[in-house]
Order: C-alpha cells, then structure tokens, then sequence
C-alpha cells in the first residue's frame, strides 16, 4: 500500500464516522413556534407550530417541559358528535421525513401554570422528551391571538 491508498481510507473511515454520529445525534427540529397569549392573565396557554423529523429513523415524542410554565402537556382537539372535545395525546410517533403540525383547533401544546406573564415578542424554550431517551429544544414565540 502507498501513502496515497493510505489516506484515502483514512479519509473514508473519518467520513463514515463523521456520518455515523450525525445520524445518531440526529433529533426533531420546530418550525414556526408560537404561544398565544390569552387577553387577560390565565392559568393556561396554548402552543403551535411545526415539529419535523429530517432523521433517517422514527422519532417518538413522550412528553415536554419548559422552565416558563409549571407543565407542558401535547393535546389534541377534535369534535366528536358535534362537541368539540380535547384529549391529552401521551405520545406523537414521526416517521423519517414526516412533520406535525400543531395549531388552534387540533394538536396542540396546553402550557400550563407560567411563571411569569409573557410579551409579544417574548421567547420560550421548550424542551420535548424523546423514547429513546433523548431530548429536544425548541424555541417558540409569544404572539396575540390573531398575530
């Protein structure tokens, strides 16, 4: 073997590597994120936007957190008989590739007992607990309804 052989599969095991712990580290990514604020200071308020999986494996989300509210629960809204109904949501499997997209009227985020009131404009990070152990962070962006 010359050095040239040599390095070239050098080269090749560091990209491989380098590939390896991009796909492992891969993790959802938010788009859009925003929380409306309620016109009057409430105990509860709801988060939106678009959760996507640009991994090459399924990610499953189990649950959520964030320093500015006491808890963070997914939810989904749907009208059964006539009646709009909401339901806690335990988990939201994404296929690779695949996104969801939360907004008023179906899933969303219910963002409970804050602990300081927000601002248009204020940022709040929340953080999303995986399956398989690991976590998220996503930034979402305190708007007035209508905004």
């Amino acid at each position: 073997m010359n050095a040239t052989t040599i390095r070239l599969g050098l080269l090749a095991l560091t990209m491989a590597a380098s590939s390896a712990a991009s796909a492992a580290d891969c993790t959802l990514k938010v788009v859009d994120g925003w929380v409306r604020l309620p016109p009057a200071a409430m105990p509860m308020m709801a988060g939106f936007g678009r959760i996507e999986n640009p991994c090459a494996k399924p990610l499953t989300i189990t649950g959520a957190s964030s320093a500015a509210f006491g808890e963070v629960e997914m939810h989904e809204t749907r009208v059964v008989d006539g009646v709009s109904r909401m339901r806690a949501v335990p988990e939201l499997r994404l296929a690779p590739g695949e996104s969801a997209t939360f907004k008023p009227g179906g899933l969303h985020l219910m963002l409970m007992e804050p602990g300081a009131s927000l601002k248009p404009g204020s940022k709040v990070a929340i953080e999303f607990t995986l399956k398989d152990g690991g976590k998220a962070l996503g930034e979402f962006t305190a708007k007035k309804a209508g905004e």
